[in-house]
């Protein structure tokens, strides 16, 4: 543990915990972020995050410092780690341990009642965050950049048709919320039937439809059941307003996808965001989920 935390992270955990156990070592392998689960000489069990190059924890601490319990107040309290120590600085936040089996994997990922508590979670995560004139923009020109990078990993026919969408594409103004950024099974917990949200790494001020284009294009697919009961809990569905917004999100996140998993060496990611690209460019132009980036 020593050799991945530096001797001011270390300083800091010892000044706020005192002496500690590791419980188990989740640390990202693909990444420069050791997570720890660890426990106290008194026996509170916390979550460690610490890196000094991901921009992710800096992130996550920024989540949960808007307000309490990660930007959702006491409605989410036990539902999603709440903040006990952090330094951005030093990139390192310690936030309290959620109990809980994470819910990709099991049957809990192919029950509706989860996708529905899901979304009620996340309509309680999503925040108005104002009104952003540069947002889509900026989306827009990160997508052009992913295009680019794309080229060799990408067939050319399919770069040519997303090039050809993105070009067709007029977001305007959007209106802005807290997002998760990574909205998913592998970021929720099942315990004794309720379901808890956890790793606000990629947490941003986005449009409300980004938090939906990953579970669209994997755990929606063909299971009609499990999207209608996530739209429930939501309490809110995409209308022609959101057309093209979605459309974006798709497009950016499919390519980048490919692009950031190549860059890290991730093939099964890769393979997934290959399999989102085709997905997006045999989409029709109505409302149809698609999308996934890094």
């Amino acid at each position: 543990m020593r050799k991945r935390i530096t001797e001011e992270q270390a300083r800091l955990l010892a000044a706020w915990l005192g002496s500690f156990s590791v419980v188990r070592d989740y640390s990202w392998p693909l990444q420069d972020t050791t997570v720890l689960h660890v426990r106290t000489v008194s026996g509170e069990e916390l979550i460690v995050k610490a890196s000094t190059t991901s921009h992710h924890i800096r992130r996550e601490i920024a989540a949960h410092g808007a307000t309490p319990a990660a930007a959702g107040g006491t409605h989410l309290t036990g539902r999603v780690p709440d903040l006990r120590h952090a330094s951005a600085e030093a990139g390192i936040p310690v936030t309290g341990f959620l109990p809980g089996t994470l819910v990709e994997g099991t049957p809990a990922e192919d029950d509706p009642e989860t996708y529905r508590q899901a979304g009620s979670l996340l309509a309680r995560i999503h925040r108005p965050a104002g009104e952003s004139r540069h947002y889509a923009k900026a989306l827009t020109a990160k997508t052009w950049s992913w295009l680019d990078c794309a080229r060799g990993l990408v067939p050319e026919g399919q770069l040519t048709s997303l090039a050809q969408e993105l070009g067709a594409l007029r977001p305007g103004a959007v209106q802005l919320v807290s997002t998760h950024g990574d909205y998913q099974p592998r970021n929720w917990l099942y315990d004794h039937g309720q379901i808890k949200v956890i790793d606000f790494g990629r947490a941003d001020a986005r449009p409300w439809v980004h938090d939906l284009v990953r579970l669209s294009h994997q755990q929606f697919v063909g299971r009609p059941g499990l999207e209608a009961a996530f739209y429930d809990g939501l309490g809110k569905t995409m209308g022609p307003e959101d057309a093209d917004l979605w459309r974006l999100e798709n497009l950016n996140q499919a390519v980048g996808t490919v692009v950031w998993a190549n860059q890290v060496g991730d093939g099964a990611f890769e393979q997934s965001g290959r399999t989102m690209v085709a997905r997006v460019v045999a989409a029709t132009r109505g409302i149809r989920p698609a999308g996934n980036p890094c």
